[in-house]
């Protein structure tokens, strides 16, 4: 599917603390420059590592719905430790450009490829059929709330 097609904002989750239990919401508040209300990275800026932006994190559920399919390996929404599920956009071409998640703007920054430490939680060899395909790292440019449903649209070139 093109990126200049609509999607929609599946399935949302939070983590309390590092490395603890993803919980799904129906909505969150996003706050611009911080993160989602009640993440483990929404941090004051000057907490945040300035190198590794971590506001938010999307994940396809195409690339969810592929992992099952060729590699027998299911995955829920949440178990990858992204913020965000998708469907119906293609992350990877989001790297450097804007899109809106209901009326929030988000700025896509660079691919979230996967790490020892997500296939740790998960406890599946996930690590070398979700290289460029583990989903995107973003900036959050508004404060507004995002909630399961909301229509994903991307900015024109």
């Amino acid at each position: 599917m093109a990126a200049t097609e609509p999607g929609s904002l599946e399935a949302i989750h939070l983590a309390d603390v590092e490395g603890g239990p993803m919980r799904a919401v129906d909505r969150v508040t996003a706050i611009a420059g911080i993160g989602l209300e009640g993440d483990r990275y929404a941090l004051p800026v000057e907490a945040q590592d300035p190198d590794e932006v971590r506001e938010v994190t999307l994940v396809e559920a195409e690339q969810l719905d592929w992992l099952s399919d060729e590699h027998g390996i299911r995955l829920e929404p949440g178990a990858t430790r992204r913020n965000l599920t998708t469907r119906g956009v293609r992350l990877n071409e989001l790297v450097g450009r804007t899109f809106r998640v209901g009326r929030v703007r988000i700025q896509g920054v660079e691919l979230c490829e996967p790490c020892a430490h997500m296939q740790e939680m998960v406890g599946r060899p996930v690590l070398r059929p979700l290289v460029h395909r583990a989903g995107l790292r973003a900036r959050l440019l508004d404060d507004g709330e995002l909630q399961v449903g909301d229509p994903i649209e991307v900015d024109p070139v």
